[in-house]
């Protein structure tokens, strides 16, 4: 290879390498309080002072209104054993809650967290958002589905990039001031994409959170993010983490 030519290789994915480093910024923790550490934590949502949160595994699906500053939880419904509970997203006063491969999402009334619908769905489900007028859902992949939410229909579909590469494994969903936050499964970093283009316009990287644990946790991948937007708070936490953090909105 022509040494011009391998300089401007090396040059090209240095500048690469720097550019995905400057989008990048940390997660700074404004406080923490307790979390179950039982809990594989599936969906996060913050709405009426309360957080809601829903937990996965066959025969351990919980549906749970929690008191963040304690962790406490106030009202919690199952679901039968055959479901792997998901994402989980709110409505005016209905709570859209996944699963991840029966295809079908279960409708809970917020207030007395009963069973009032259903809806159907193809392929996977992993993470729920809303946006003020559509669903949001994640399957796993590099796209994100954009759905109707009286029937779940397909609106339009979103692919996620990063500096013109796909990412995948997109998991839990908040929809925050106008972008769409992604945890990414086994990855210690939150994305901001961008609605309309799918083209991610940061990322905070949490893994200093996992310092902040017991040395004696069973913490598991970093999933959960709740925004409460009328203090502009964004809480964080992760699959069997025995701590719920508030984080700086914009680090």
């Amino acid at each position: 290879m022509p040494r011009l030519l391998a300089l401007s290789i090396l040059l090209a994915a240095v500048l690469a390498s720097t550019a995905c480093r400057a989008d990048t910024a940390p997660a700074n923790v404004i406080s923490s309080a307790p979390h179950d550490a039982a809990a594989f934590t599936q969906g996060l949502l913050f709405h009426d002072g309360m957080l809601y949160e829903t937990t996965g595994k066959h025969g351990r699906s919980t549906l749970r209104r929690v008191d963040p500053a304690t962790g406490n939880i106030h009202a919690q419904q199952r679901l039968p054993a055959r479901y792997f509970g998901e994402g989980l997203a709110r409505i005016d006063d209905k709570l859209y809650w996944l699963t991840w491969k029966a295809g079908e999402a279960f409708v809970f009334d917020a207030a007395s967290l009963e069973l009032i619908g259903r809806r159907r769905y193809t392929g996977e489900g992993w993470g729920l958002t809303y946006d003020g007028a559509h669903l949001w859902l994640s399957d796993g992949t590099d796209t994100l589905r954009v759905l109707d939410p009286s029937d779940f229909g397909v609106v339009r579909r979103v692919q996620v990039r990063r500096n013109g590469r796909p990412v995948d494994r997109l998991n839990e969903l908040e929809y925050i001031d106008g972008e769409i936050w992604a945890n990414v499964w086994f990855d210690d970093h939150i994305l901001r994409i961008d609605p309309d283009s799918g083209a991610v316009l940061g990322r905070i990287d949490a893994s200093g959170l996992r310092e902040a644990l017991p040395g004696d946790s069973n913490a598991e991948a970093f999933n959960g993010i709740a925004y409460d937007s009328d203090n502009d708070r964004v809480y964080v936490t992760g699959k069997y983490w025995p701590r719920l953090f508030e984080i700086e909105r914009s680090p």
